[in-house]
């Protein structure tokens, strides 16, 4: 897709009925599923680790993550794994829809009409004529998270056997 600079490249996706968008530079895979592992004292967003050809990769259910509602019986969801630095992310969406070019300057810079959750991470809003388009920005979800992280477990007078 050729990339003007008056057009930013979006991987849009849907989460809880509400359409959101990443930069489409930063997406490296859509999987449409995975073996998860658990990660036993996560933080709440996290549901898992994928592995993904020699890479351990969080996975953040975004439904948790923005707070919307499960989704009662829904189709399977789509993994959406993203690069941050050096670090990769699987964003679990409902469904992944296209990649495309909007015009900046119809990015709004106001705050989400999702919710108190997705506020931090919402950067703009796009209006399409049949929804609005959130666009997120992948460090701040992921920032969020890492600041809800369990300490870990500190032992106090513990010799075991020493």
């Amino acid at each position: 897709m050729l990339k003007s600079d008056d057009t930013r490249d979006v991987c849009e996706f849907r989460v809880g009925g509400h359409s959101f968008a990443i930069d489409s530079e930063g997406v490296a895979e859509v999987l449409h599923s995975a073996a998860l592992t658990p990660v036993p004292l996560a933080p709440e967003a996290i549901v898992g680790l994928l592995h993904l050809r020699g890479r351990i990769v969080p996975v953040i259910d975004m439904r948790r993550r923005l707070e919307l509602s499960a989704a009662p019986g829904a189709a399977a969801p789509a993994h959406l794994v993203v690069r941050r630095a050096e670090d990769w992310y699987s964003l679990l969406v409902d469904e992944v829809l296209d990649v495309h070019a909007i015009p900046r300057a119809g990015i709004e810079p106001h705050a989400s009409s999702v919710g108190d959750a997705a506020a931090d991470a919402v950067t703009g809003v796009f209006a399409c004529p049949d929804r609005l388009i959130h666009i997120l920005d992948p460090e701040r979800v992921v920032q969020a998270i890492h600041r809800q992280r369990t300490p870990p477990l500190v032992r106090h007078g513990v010799t075991h056997g020493r």
